[in-house]
């Protein structure tokens, strides 16, 4: 089976093609579909020649910028040539990664972008399956930066239950050899904590002594949020393996071994 990896090169897509690559998975010919291969979903470059032939896309794509104008170009142009080369290809299964809780972000540009992304998907009467994830571990970074001065980081007091890129980079995997769902499935981690107290957390360990606020007014990304909104809406969601504390002693042994080599 043929598939391409829209977006291979990057955080997720990197790992899914070396995950479809593994003898175990079958024997299926993987395309790492990025601007640096020559096939760019923005301006439609190379998408006939990568599509050819190929039963199964996987779009795990992001935005280069997220201003909101920006972001909402990306998703929207991107998504409508990508579905019209899957369209005249043939493709049999198109399976796009996305966020837990969008249809509640809305005052954010950029989940008002991923809302169009998943509307356009099911109009496409493409067979599809939409992956909904919670936010990612490796975000942590940029959430604080989002949120914080030299001082202290403020955040809403909503729950988060975030998950792994390598979780994330598994399920799709999984979702890509399955059958299309024609609807959504959610993805999350193992464990659900308020936000303030998974980022006191995670500058404890990264030796960060920035002061954490949790301040219910406070906004994600533009977004207010409610208990609900980050985390499942459905009863049994995929969970993933990796927790905080694995993950984070992975990432600070990997800075060791960088740090040393």
């Amino acid at each position: 089976m043929k598939i391409v990896v829209i977006g291979g090169t990057g955080l997720i897509g990197r790992k899914l093609v070396q995950i479809l690559r593994q003898p175990e998975r079958g024997t299926h010919e993987v395309i790492a579909a990025s601007p640096s291969s020559g096939i760019n979903t923005l301006t439609g470059a190379g998408l006939a020649e990568a599509l050819a032939g190929a039963q199964v896309v996987v779009d795990v794509a992001n935005a280069p910028s997220f201003e909101d104008r920006a972001v909402l170009e990306f998703f929207e142009t991107s998504g409508r040539n990508l579905l019209a080369a899957e369209a005249q290809a043939g493709v049999q299964h198109h399976v796009a990664l996305s966020v837990v809780g969008t249809d509640q972000l809305a005052a954010s540009g950029y989940f008002r972008a991923k809302i169009a992304q998943e509307r356009l998907i099911r109009a496409s009467k493409r067979p599809y399956t939409i992956v909904q994830a919670t936010q990612f571990f490796e975000f942590l970074g940029g959430i604080v930066q989002s949120a914080g001065d030299a001082q202290a980081v403020r955040l809403p007091s909503a729950y988060v239950q975030p998950i792994s890129s390598d979780d994330v980079a598994a399920a799709m995997a999984d979702f890509a050899l399955a059958a299309p769902l024609n609807g959504v499935a959610e993805i999350a981690g193992p464990e659900k904590i308020r936000m303030p107290a998974l980022v006191e957390k995670y500058l404890a360990a990264m030796g960060d002594k920035r002061q954490v606020i949790a301040a219910p007014e406070a906004l994600y990304f533009g977004a207010a949020l409610l208990d609900g909104t980050l985390v499942p809406a459905h009863p049994n969601p995929r969970l993933g393996r990796v927790n905080f504390d694995s993950w984070m002693t992975q990432q600070l042994a990997g800075q060791a071994a960088s740090g040393q080599s």
